[in-house]
């Protein structure tokens, strides 16, 4: 039986940064195993598992499901008396790092800690300031021969942190942006283990999100959907953000509307919330979502794409938040949307029956 909470373990203390997602496309891999006809892999590294329709169509339909894998993260910058300075990789937040535990991943993995001058010895001046990245230094607890030795530029560095049970059916971990969303799709390729569809399912598992969107570009021109629904994180409310910016934890998954996103695809995801009764929240957004359904959407001749997101509290740090429930309801909604789906469905969303 599949255990989500088990699976998301597994996908968020796996250390694998943009542009270096072999070991999490492993782990995907293997979760998906059972759950696929066949599996591929792109140019440029995403993992594709491919869900062949139980009835088919003739010619038959493909809708792709994206979620990317990779993490933000850091790398080695230089080395000096056994310390340990860094370049971040996109979107890390300085002010969260401080103290944290990381996996340093030189020629063995090196548990270390981020650390910075002790407050006394700082001026006045930089006393109410967060220490910039040029400030800290990773400290290994080696002499600095062996830091040498064992630890080079280029090498990665990613939070060292379990994943954490909070409260009800809530966790907080790192890289819940966006794995939080490869778990809904692996919820939803079981999901379809008990249903009829007649449309193949391509679950792509993308890369490089956080360094420009490269995976889902590719891994569309690989797959050449006729329509893709793409899953990433977005705000939860917490001090500080915007209520009109921010959606409910265990509200169920949010639903971007805007040109982004196709409308008649949309309505259609919709309906299928409202007839199953799966908790739906609405979101809008005016311009680029900064997602992989930006890159989707503009792939081939343009492709009708959608976007699921899964609140979450603390984006872009070791201590991301989730609500367990809405992992799931986004993957059931996937599975119900994709069961759904029949030969007249791309003439049921052609533009000139938008109003």
């Amino acid at each position: 039986m599949f255990d989500l909470k088990t699976h998301l373990k597994t996908l968020v203390e796996t250390h694998a940064p943009s542009g270096h997602e072999a070991p999490i496309r492993a782990v995907v891999r293997e979760a998906w195993q059972g759950c696929v006809s066949e599996m591929e892999q792109d140019k440029l590294g995403s993992l594709i598992g491919i869900k062949r329709a139980t009835h088919p169509l003739n010619p038959p339909r493909r809708i792709m499901l994206a979620a990317h894998m990779d993490e933000i993260g850091l790398m080695v910058r230089d080395i000096v008396d056994g310390f340990i300075y860094v370049h971040r990789i996109s979107g890390v937040d300085n002010r969260v790092m401080l103290a944290q535990p990381v996996m340093v991943q030189g020629k063995r993995p090196l548990p270390g800690v981020i650390a910075t001058m002790p407050p006394h010895l700082l001026a006045d001046k930089d006393r109410d300031k967060y220490p910039g990245f040029d400030d800290m230094v990773i400290d290994v607890g080696l002499p600095p021969q062996e830091v040498a030795e064992l630890v080079q530029p280029g090498d990665l560095i990613t939070p060292d942190v379990p994943l954490l049970e909070l409260q009800g059916k809530r966790v907080a971990a790192k890289a819940l942006d966006d794995r939080a969303c490869v778990a809904a799709v692996t919820a939803c390729l079981h999901y379809l283990q008990s249903m009829n569809h007649s449309w193949d399912v391509y679950a792509a598992a993308t890369v490089q999100e956080e360094t420009g969107l490269y995976g889902a570009k590719t891994a569309a021109y690989h797959i050449k959907p006729d329509v893709a629904i793409a899953l990433d994180v977005t705000f939860a409310p917490q001090p500080g953000v915007n209520g009109d910016e921010s959606y409910e934890m265990g509200g169920g998954p949010s639903l971007g509307f805007g040109p982004n996103f196709h409308p008649n695809l949309v309505e259609k995801i919709k309906d299928t919330a409202s007839k199953h009764e799966i908790k739906l929240q609405h979101e809008v957004v005016p311009g680029a979502s900064g997602t992989d359904a930006w890159a989707i959407q503009v792939a081939l001749e343009g492709i009708p794409t959608a976007l699921l997101g899964i609140p979450i509290r603390n984006m872009h740090s070791p201590v991301e938040t989730a609500d367990l429930q809405d992992i799931d309801r986004a993957g059931r909604l996937l599975a119900h949307f994709i069961a759904g789906l029949d030969a007249d469905f791309l003439a049921a969303i052609e533009w000139e029956k938008s109003s």
